[in-house]
C-alpha cells in the first residue's frame, strides 16, 4: 500500500496535493467544484442537506454521494482519479437522515456501563451511514466533561476517564471493524473520527471553544484518556478541538498534534480541523491558515471557505512558506486512509454492498438495540413508597411537554445541528415516550391518556410527567448555572397540581446533563433521569411498567456517569476532586430491589434566577441583568428606560408595556415620525459572539409588526463600529397582528462591518418615519428557532 501511495504521490501536481487536504461543505460547493479543484473530501454539516432540506429523502443523500464520487473520479478535464471521502456528523446513529435509528446520546450510554452495547451501536451506525453513501462518521466524541454548564456535555460518555477510554475503543471498533479481520474497513464499516483533540471537556467555566487551563498531567490522564485506546484499535482520523490549551488553539498546537498524537501515540491516520476552526488561530483567517498544516493538520475543514483555503495553501506551498515535505506527509496520510478503506476499488456509493438498501434504515434489529440502550441508560434517583413499577392495567396519565415530542427526546444533532424544527413525520421508524407507554398499557388491557397540560378526562391511578431541556447543541447549550429553567416553574407546577389532586407522580426528566432541580425531585414520588433517549421511547415503558402478566419485565440498570449537583453553583463536581460533595454521586442508581425513599432535599439553589438565561437579552418582561434599554431621540439625546411608559427626551420614540403570553410581558415601540430615532439594548460588558457568528447563530426576535414602516436593525461594537441592516422588507412579509419569530443571522451583521467579538449594543431598531413594533423576546437562537429568517448578502 505504501508503495502505491509513493507512486501516486510522485505523479501528483502541487495543485492536486493541495486539493486532497481541503474539505468543503455540501452547502457551499458542487460536484463541478470537486472536479475542478480535485478536492479530497466533502462534509455535510449539521444544517447542510441535499437541496437544503433538513428532511431530504435517503435516496437524495445517496444520489448526492454518487455525484461527488463521480466528479472526483472524472479525469476528462485532467487530474488523477482519487475517490472523495464524504464525512457526516453521525453522532448518535446516522441521525441526519430521515428514518435512521436514533440512539441515545453519549451521556445516556455512559450510564449503561456496557462497552459491548457501544460496539453494537457503532456497527449499526456504520451500516446506516453506508446505506446513504457516506464513508466517514465524525464520531466518537471522547471528551471528559468537567463542568456541566458546557453545552456539549451530553456528547461525553462520562466525567470519569476510565469509562471514556473503554467506550472510545468499543465505538471505534464498532464503526470500523476489528483490525486484522476481513471486516476491518470493509463495505459495511466507515472510518471514525475521534474528537475533539484535546481537552474540549475541560475549558474554563464550561465555555464552548474556550481555554483549558489544566496541568499537562490532567490533560493527559483525564482529557486524553480516550485517544490511546482508540488509536490502538485502529482509529483512522482524529479531529482537533476549537478550544485552546493555556491560550494556544489546538488546531495550531504542534507539540500536541505532531509530537504527542503522531509521535508518542503512533497515530498514522490523518488529523482534521473542526468547522473553520483554523480561522480562530492568531494571524489566520477563515480563508488562509498555512500555520495549522505546518503544525500537523492534514485536512482543513473549510466548509464555506474551501476555495480561499485551497488558493492560499497552494500559494504557501509554491512560495515555500509551507514546507513541501509537510504537505506530502499530509497528503500521504489522507491517501493511506482512502486505500485502507478500499475506496480506489469500491465504485460509486450506490454500487457498494450497502448502497441504497434503505430498508436497513431503522431496521427492526437496529431499533431493538436502540431500545435496549434506552432501558440500560435510565437512572432511578427516587422511588418513594415503591410507586414504581407501575401496573399497566391501571388508568395512567401521561403529561408534560416531552411526552409526545420526538425532537425533544432526541436532542441536538438530530436531523439538524440544534435538533429543532422537526415534526413527528420526520421519524417514521421510532416511538415517542407516550406512544411506547400507550402501546404497552393497551396490550395489558389498561387505559392511558395523553394530556400535555395534565388536564385529564378521567382521574388516573398514577401520572407520568415527561419534561426537560429543549434541544440544543454547541453555543446554544452553554448555560451560566446548573439551575433547571430558572424563573420558569411550569413543570414544577404541573407536578405539584397533580400531587395536590392525590395522584402519584413519576417524573421522567429529559436532559443533556445533570441539573439542580431539587424542587421537582421533592415534588415527585419517583424521579427518573432519562437523558436524551432518541427514537425508541418504548424503552422507557419497558422499565417503568410491569409486564401484562404483572411480573417485572426490566429493572433499572443505569448508574450515573456524571455526578448530580447539590446546588446550582456546584460546577467543580467530579469524582476525585477536592471537597467532592454531590447530591447523587458518580455511580449512583437505584434498582427495584433498593429502598428508594428520599428525604426532602434543600430547595435553596445558591444562585439568582436572573443568572440562568443564556443568550437571552429580554424575555417575559424582564431584561437580563447587565442590559439596559435605551431610547435615543431624533435630536440625539438619549435616556435609559427605568420605568414604563417611557419616551426619548424629544418624544420621537416611545415604549410601553403590553400583554403577549402574560400580563405586561412585551413592549410596544412607537416612532412618531419626527426624525430618526432608535430603541436599543446595551450591555455593560462587551460580548464576544465570534464563535456564535461562525456557527450560524441568529439574533431572534419574537415580534409583531403593528405598523412596520421603514425600520432598520443593527448592532454596535463601540464608537464608529457597528452595522445597520434594512428590516422593512422582512417586517412587511409578516402576517399583520400576529406574533412570530424573526431571525437575523449574526453573519449578516459581520458582513456589513460589525466586529462581533466586542458587541456592546446587542440590538438597535431605528426608524425615521412613523412605525410601531411589539417585542416579547430578544435572544440568540438557531435556524429552527425562527419562523422567518432575514436574507442578506454575505461576503
Amino acid at each position: 500500500m505504501e508503495r502505491r501511495i509513493d507512486k501516486l504521490l510522485a505523479s501528483m501536481t502541487l495543485e492536486e496535493k493541495v486539493g486532497q487536504i481541503v474539505q468543503g461543505d455540501i452547502a457551499s460547493l458542487t460536484p463541478d467544484d470537486v472536479r475542478k479543484y480535485r478536492l479530497g473530501s466533502v462534509l455535510a454539516g449539521g444544517n447542510s442537506d441535499p437541496g437544503g432540506k433538513y428532511n431530504a429523502a435517503p435516496a437524495e443523500w445517496l444520489a448526492l454521494s454518487d455525484a461527488f464520487y463521480e466528479a472526483s473520479m472524472d479525469t476528462s478535464g485532467g487530474g488523477k482519479a482519487i475517490p472523495i471521502l464524504f464525512g457526516i456528523d453521525a453522532v448518535h446513529g446516522q441521525s441526519n437522515v430521515v428514518g435512521a435509528t436514533v440512539f441515545p446520546h453519549n451521556i445516556a450510554l455512559g450510564a449503561a456501563r456496557d462497552p459491548e452495547l457501544i460496539r453494537q451501536i457503532g456497527r449499526i451506525t456504520a451500516i446506516e451511514t453506508r446505506v446513504t453513501g457516506m464513508e466517514w462518521a465524525f464520531a466518537p466524541t471522547v471528551a471528559v466533561p468537567q463542568d456541566d454548564r458546557w453545552g456539549r456535555s451530553y456528547e461525553g460518555y462520562s466525567e470519569q476517564p476510565q469509562v471514556v477510554a473503554a467506550y472510545s475503543a468499543a465505538m471505534v471498533e464498532g464503526l470500523q471493524g476489528k483490525p486484522g479481520t476481513p471486516g476491518f474497513l470493509d463495505g459495511q464499516h466507515v472510518i471514525s473520527s475521534v474528537k475533539h483533540y484535546l481537552g474540549d471537556g475541560g475549558t474554563a467555566d464550561g465555555k464552548d471553544q474556550g481555554d483549558n487551563q489544566s496541568s499537562e498531567d490532567v490533560l493527559r490522564d483525564v482529557h486524553g484518556a480516550g485517544y490511546p485506546t482508540a488509536i490502538a484499535i485502529g482509529a483512522q482520523a482524529v479531529m482537533t478541538s476549537f478550544s485552546s490549551w493555556h491560550g494556544t488553539k489546538l488546531a495550531a498546537d504542534k507539540p500536541l498534534i505532531t509530537d504527542v498524537l503522531k509521535g508518542r501515540m503512533n497515530f498514522d491516520g490523518f488529523v482534521v480541523t473542526d468547522w473553520n476552526a483554523h480561522g480562530q488561530v492568531p494571524g489566520c483567517s477563515n480563508d488562509r491558515c498555512p500555520e495549522v498544516i505546518a503544525a500537523g493538520i492534514d485536512m482543513v475543514m473549510a466548509p464555506d471557505t474551501w476555495k480561499g483555503i485551497y488558493e492560499s495553501t497552494l500559494a504557501a506551498a509554491q512560495s515555500g512558506e509551507l514546507p513541501r515535505a509537510r504537505l506530502d506527509d499530509a497528503v500521504r496520510r489522507v491517501l493511506r486512509v482512502k486505500y485502507r478503506l478500499g475506496l480506489f476499488d469500491a465504485g460509486k456509493p450506490s454500487q457498494r454492498p450497502l448502497g441504497g438498501k434503505f430498508e436497513l434504515l431503522g431496521a427492526p434489529g437496529h431499533r431493538a438495540v436502540a431500545r435496549q440502550a434506552v432501558r440500560e441508560s435510565l437512572v432511578l434517583l427516587k422511588n418513594d413508597h415503591r410507586v414504581l413499577p407501575l401496573d399497566p392495567k391501571r388508568d395512567l396519565l401521561v403529561a408534560g411537554d416531552g411526552a409526545n415530542d420526538m425532537g425533544k427526546q432526541s436532542g441536538g444533532w438530530t436531523l439538524n445541528w440544534q435538533g429543532v424544527g422537526s415534526t413527528r413525520a420526520d421519524f417514521p421508524n421510532g416511538e415517542t415516550i407516550w406512544e411506547g407507554i400507550d402501546k404497552a398499557v393497551r396490550s395489558a388491557g389498561g387505559h392511558a391518556e395523553l394530556a400535555i397540560d395534565g388536564r385529564y378526562t378521567r382521574k388516573p391511578g398514577a401520572a407520568i410527567v415527561v419534561f426537560g431541556e429543549d434541544p440544543y447543541a454547541e453555543f446554544q447549550g452553554d448555560i451560566p448555572t446548573l439551575w433547571y429553567k430558572p424563573g420558569d416553574d411550569r413543570d414544577l407546577q404541573l407536578i405539584q397540581r397533580l400531587k395536590a389532586e392525590g395522584i402519584p407522580v413519576v417524573a421522567v426528566f429529559l436532559s443533556g446533563r445533570p441539573l439542580w432541580m431539587n424542587r421537582e425531585i421533592n415534588a415527585a414520588d419517583a424521579f427518573v433521569a432519562a437523558w436524551l433517549p432518541g427514537s425508541e421511547g418504548g424503552g422507557i415503558a419497558d422499565v417503568l411498567l410491569r409486564g401484562a402478566d404483572g411480573k417485572l419485565a426490566h429493572d433499572f440498570k443505569g448508574k450515573l456517569g456524571f455526578s448530580w449537583p447539590r446546588r446550582a453553583d456546584q460546577y467543580a463536581n467530579n469524582v476525585g476532586q477536592p471537597d467532592y460533595s454531590p447530591q447523587f454521586a458518580f455511580g449512583f442508581g437505584l434498582t427495584y430491589g433498593d429502598d428508594g425513599t428520599l428525604a426532602a432535599l434543600p430547595e435553596e439553589p445558591g444562585v439568582s434566577a436572573a443568572m440562568g438565561r443564556p443568550g437571552v437579552y429580554y424575555a417575559r418582561g424582564v431584561l437580563t441583568p447587565g442590559i439596559v434599554m435605551r431610547l435615543q431621540g431624533a435630536k440625539g439625546a438619549a435616556v435609559d428606560v427605568a420605568a414604563l411608559p417611557a419616551a426619548s427626551p424629544d418624544g420621537s420614540v416611545r415604549v410601553r408595556a403590553i400583554d403577549h403570553l402574560a400580563q405586561e410581558d412585551a413592549r410596544r415601540v412607537e416612532w412618531t415620525g419626527s426624525g430618526e430615532a432608535t430603541v436599543s439594548l446595551h450591555s455593560d460588558a462587551a460580548k464576544d459572539l465570534t464563535r456564535e457568528t461562525n456557527g450560524d447563530v441568529m439574533l431572534v426576535l419574537t415580534v409583531r409588526a403593528d405598523a412596520p414602516g421603514d425600520v432598520s436593525v443593527g448592532v454596535g461594537c463601540g464608537p464608529g463600529c457597528g452595522a445597520q441592516l434594512p428590516l422593512a422588507e422582512s417586517l412587511a412579509s409578516l402576517e399583520p397582528a400576529r406574533w412570530t419569530t424573526l431571525g437575523i443571522p449574526l453573519k449578516c451583521f459581520a458582513a456589513a462591518g460589525a466586529d462581533t467579538s466586542k458587541l456592546d449594543t446587542l440590538i438597535s431598531l431605528r426608524a425615521k418615519g412613523k412605525a410601531q413594533l411589539s417585542l416579547s423576546k430578544v435572544a440568540l437562537g438557531a435556524q429552527g428557532d425562527a419562523e422567518k429568517v432575514m436574507a442578506c448578502a454575505l461576503k
